[in-house]
């Protein structure tokens, strides 16, 4: 089991897999997305120096909410090419059944948007891109890692 998960995921990194990522469903995506998003957010708080696990989590939380998501997907949306636009509209306007606890509906749907954007390119095997995107919006927010 554990080798058919790391050969799924080499397969998908390595040249897209058997399927055009173009394809996958923006709640797909964005299922990938946050655990993305999440993961270059976690690095860049632990990069900032040893703190104890507790204070890493409360940081990292105000980062990884929606309402962050949603400010940093809306600060660099310029920065975005016309292709990543078109995959964070994709996922920003699709219909969701569900809701974050303490976010605004647009909110959650632009943090949506921007975690499928997180998901493709992670797919793309552009996790650079993701980062850059990241910090772009991290420095435009005035955010404090």
């Amino acid at each position: 089991m554990e080798k058919d998960i790391i050969n799924s995921v080499n397969s998908v990194l390595a040249d897209g897999g058997s399927i055009d990522i173009r394809t996958y469903s923006p709640l797909t995506l964005a299922y990938l997305g946050d655990a993305v998003y999440e993961i270059v957010i976690r690095t860049a708080v632990v990069n900032k120096g040893q703190r104890p696990a507790n204070m890493l989590h409360r940081h990292t939380i105000k980062l990884v909410c929606a309402q962050t998501q949603a400010k940093i997907a809306e600060a660099v949306y310029e920065y975005m090419s016309s292709e990543e636009q078109d995959i964070y509209r994709r996922g920003k306007n699709t219909k969701v059944n569900s809701s974050a606890k303490n976010a605004s509906l647009t909110d959650y749907r632009k943090a949506t948007g921007f975690e499928a954007l997180c998901g493709y390119l992670f797919l793309k095997n552009d996790i650079e891109r993701v980062t850059e995107l990241i910090e772009k919006g991290i420095e435009l927010l005035k955010i404090q890692i």
